[in-house]
């Protein structure tokens, strides 16, 4: 059994994977700092349905704050840490870049030190496909350059796997960054374009599609996404590449981008309603295209399976639908109505 510190436990892809881990048997503690960048009733209610059932404990904790972050940190003693916690949102970094820069820069910097002073084996983080910039020559493969970010997000997400690699380079400690493309489920972020979609879809209000509709992303089911993750755990630290440095960078997307107008078809048929649309340009940051080549990936891990759009996206519509009580019918216990109060959390 290993033991795993979860850092953004109470988001969306925290939570499922700090979950997964403790099904699979690993000792799993969590933090968050369960800001207010969308509602935090929606993380506490993450831990609460997701988390407290298996015993997981989850600390309200702010990473950029040093000192707290070191004492727990060594107060837990993970073999393991997840760094998930982040800033997040590409167009949000536009307005608020100092947001990014605390959370991201030096929210990073505080895990590393952390891990670096307990002794940690192994840390995984959160990387982006927004690295990658506007790149158009797809797949995106992890060699490509990634030195012109499109938004201050971007530069952010780059800076952490440079910083990690120095890490690695300079104090030993074994890193694996992750570059996630556009991830999706039950338990989504709502800031998320798809999520926005279907509740506007669902109210008959008009949504805004930029580029004609032509942009693709490479949509990637979370199920899929904690696969990775807990094989990533199981399989252990990296081997020092040929200049000795215990470090790695895999993307983690299935190389299958679907253009935003054929996305929004596809969540048209899981709601069954028709959405009505415009259109606007482009705005500052967003990219063309995002499309992983796994194939890094599925050589460290093993065949990655993908799961379908027309088979991921339904089970987000059918948690909304619960979530929002659109059905008008009781919320099943995984998504409850009136938010409970942090029972499992513990003081950092």
């Amino acid at each position: 059994m290993t033991s795993v510190l979860v850092t953004g436990a109470a988001g969306f892809i925290g939570a499922h994977a700090a979950a997964a881990l403790a099904r699979a048997g690993h000792r799993v503690v969590g933090c968050d700092s369960f800001n207010a960048y969308y509602d935090p009733r929606l993380k506490h209610a993450r831990v609460a349905a997701l988390l407290a059932p298996l015993g997981v404990a989850v600390a309200a904790l702010d990473l950029s704050d040093v000192p707290a972050t070191q004492d727990f940190f060594a107060r837990q003693r993970c073999e393991v840490v997840l760094h998930l916690a982040a800033q997040a949102g590409v167009r949000h970094s536009v307005q608020r870049p100092l947001d990014y820069a605390t959370a991201n820069l030096m929210g990073f910097a505080s895990v590393l030190e952390a891990c670096r002073h307990t002794g940690v084996a192994h840390l995984l983080h959160a990387s982006s496909s927004s690295v990658y910039g506007q790149r158009t020559d797809a797949p995106f493969r992890e060699q490509d350059a990634t030195d012109a970010p499109a938004s201050f997000y971007a530069a952010t997400k780059k800076a952490n796997e440079l910083m990690a690699h120095a890490s690695a380079a300079v104090h030993g400690l074994p890193a694996t960054a992750l570059r996630f493309f556009t991830v999706y489920g039950p338990w989504g972020r709502p800031d998320m374009a798809y999520w926005g979609f279907a509740e506007a879809i669902q109210a008959g209000r008009s949504i805004t599609l930029y580029g004609d509709g032509l942009l693709q992303r490479d949509f990637t089911c979370i199920d899929d996404v904690v696969d990775a993750l807990l094989r990533l755990v199981r399989r252990g630290p990296p081997v020092p590449d040929a200049g000795g440095v215990p470090w790695e960078v895999f993307n983690v997307g299935h190389r299958q981008p679907v253009r935003v107008i054929d996305f929004v078809g596809q969540l048209e048929a899981a709601l069954g309603r028709r959405a009505m649309v415009a259109f606007a340009p482009r705005p500052p940051g967003d990219v063309a295209l995002t499309c992983a080549d796994p194939a890094r990936l599925e050589a460290a891990i093993g065949p990655w399976a993908a799961t379908p759009l027309a088979d991921g996206l339904p089970r987000f519509v059918h948690w909304l639908r619960a979530w929002k009580g659109w059905d008008a019918a009781p919320a099943p216990a995984s998504a409850p109505t009136a938010v409970p109060a942090p029972a499992a959390l513990i003081t950092a």
